[in-house]
């Protein structure tokens, strides 16, 4: 749910005009190696606006998120790990993402359908933003991600400029708190895993 995956079928239309007035910081170019590097590694997910009532609604019970990108540079796949605290409990996925460089999209299937999230980077390596049906009225959204738990004036600036843009309210938000997590517990124990992993890979080498 962190990353929007979940929801219905998103229609992926071209991203609005980058000249209109609060757009001049978003960017949708080819995704080259250097971006899958960018993207890699641990991310939060700070929040996100949707404007269809029911994405919305599911957005707002994700207290608190955080998830790893660990990209493949040869089939343009990106396996995803995310950790979400819904209610009282800590919830973990692990799935594929696919990457199409040229049209500078990731998409995952879900429920037999293929679901597009554009990929939005900006002059601050330090956050990203996947953006969804950006021109459709009813199912348009926007989603922010960065390095650290903690969202800074200047990136949040940057997300309510991109809402603008899209003609999205900041009431429309739905943040998490990451006071709230609850899978720090969980993220511990898959690291001792993976350590114990390669250690046993190591010693069978």
């Amino acid at each position: 749910m962190a990353l929007s995956w979940a929801l219905a079928a998103l229609s992926l239309l071209p991203l609005l005009d980058a000249q209109s007035p609060g757009c001049a910081n978003l960017t949708a170019r080819p995704i080259t190696n250097a971006t899958l590097e960018q993207i890699s590694g641990k991310w939060f997910y700070m929040g996100s606006a949707f404007r269809d009532p029911e994405f919305n609604h599911s957005a707002r019970t994700i207290h608190a998120a955080f998830f790893y990108f660990d990209v493949n540079h040869t089939d343009d796949t990106i396996l995803l790990r995310e950790y979400l605290t819904i209610g009282n409990q800590c919830v973990y996925n692990s799935s594929f993402l696919n990457v199409q460089r040229e049209n500078g999209t990731v998409s995952k299937y879900e429920y037999g359908k293929e679901n597009f999230g554009i990929l939005l980077l900006t002059k601050d390596p330090e956050l990203f933003m996947l953006g969804f049906s950006l021109k459709d009225e009813q199912h348009k959204g926007l989603s922010l991600y960065t390095r650290k738990p903690e969202v800074t004036q200047e990136q949040m600036t940057v997300f309510h400029e991109a809402l603008a843009c899209m003609d999205l309210h900041k009431s429309e938000i739905a943040y998490t708190d990451e006071k709230k997590d609850l899978c720090g517990p969980v993220e511990k124990r898959h690291k001792e895993e993976r350590l114990k992993e390669q250690e046993a890979d190591t010693a069978l080498g």
